[in-house]
């Protein structure tokens, strides 16, 4: 299968990044390179690009795409919680943008044996990075009931968690659960029949929460913001992509916190902790997707921009 994804608000993202021609910038969830192409045709002989991504099959895709630019481009493969450190091996000491687009490719989603979705039958899989020893499977019949219970309430924001974390473990003890339609079912059968009358389907939820545990995405989310905002260069922007309030929260915290990071008690006159701002929100409310994109990409319904601007008198 074609390493295929439509890059979700690529223009808003490109136009928010203000590219200098001979700029340093930096995507580090570079799947098909679609908003790396438009960043690298902004480049002149003196920018550079370093695009970063943990799945084989976008480094390949993303290679052969921007194969063109080769001269200005540099392509890792790597978890973008290393981006920064992988960059200062090379020698870069600071970037003048970087964009995270936080959403699961449609390829990830269409390539039935990676078991990212409920809608084909498949090992129960989602590693985005397949060097990775953990997946969905170890979870599903790895974790205690506590813990399932946990991850799905948590990160799926589903209501009946307790139940199918319930089922999950009484369906394992008489056989291991190894596909995606075997887990489809005990769901479905966790959730009572009147609650899954419309609202999607029903595994969709749960979905969710093993990929995030198994990817440990928002821990990564979490780990790397403050790093990459402190590699900007003064007047340098990050601009990131979410697709569920779990991740736009870290991103809308971490934001809020690097622009007013001051942790004295608001009754102090003046301030004593000594924490300096790195920069601007630029978004106070989120950049959503045009009415045209939503129709063109139903998969762009539930994405959110926001960009921070790194100060200039740092």
């Amino acid at each position: 299968m074609v390493f295929q994804h439509d890059s979700v608000l690529l223009h808003e993202t490109i136009e928010q990044l203000h590219i200098r021609p001979d700029g340093v910038y930096l995507d580090g969830t570079l799947g098909g390179g679609g908003h790396a192409e438009e960043v690298v045709k902004r480049l002149s002989d003196k920018g550079r690009f370093f695009g970063i991504d943990q799945d084989e099959a976008a480094i390949a895709a993303a290679s052969k795409r921007l194969e063109p630019y080769a001269g200005k481009v540099t392509i890792l493969r790597n978890n973008y919680r290393n981006a920064v450190a992988a960059l200062k091996e090379l020698g870069i000491d600071g970037v003048d943008g970087i964009v995270l687009d936080l959403g699961v490719s449609s390829y990830q989603f269409d390539t039935r044996e990676r078991g990212f979705s409920y809608r084909y039958d498949a090992p129960l899989d989602m590693r985005m990075d397949t060097r990775s020893t953990l997946s969905a499977k170890e979870i599903i019949n790895g974790y205690s009931e506590g813990e399932l219970f946990h991850i799905i309430k948590d990160y799926g924001e589903e209501q009946f968690a307790k139940n199918i974390a319930k089922h999950i473990v009484r369906e394992r003890e008489k056989k291991e659960i190894t596909t995606t339609f075997e887990l489809n079912e005990i769901i479905k059968n966790a959730i009572p029949a009147k609650m899954r009358q419309g609202g999607g389907h029903p595994s969709k939820k749960t979905y969710q929460a093993i990929r995030i545990e198994c990817n440990r995405e928002l821990e990564v989310l979490r780990d790397s913001l403050d790093d990459m905002i402190s590699f900007l260069k003064p007047g340098g922007r990050i601009c990131i992509i979410t697709f569920h309030s779990l991740e736009d929260r870290i991103v809308k915290t971490a934001f809020r916190t690097n622009e007013s990071p001051c942790i004295c008690p608001p009754e102090f006159p003046v301030c004593t902790c000594g924490r300096v701002s790195k920069g601007k929100v630029m978004t106070r409310k989120p950049i959503l997707p045009s009415k045209e994109e939503v129709e063109r990409n139903n998969r762009s319904k539930s994405a959110k921009l926001r960009v921070f601007r790194r100060g200039e008198d740092l």
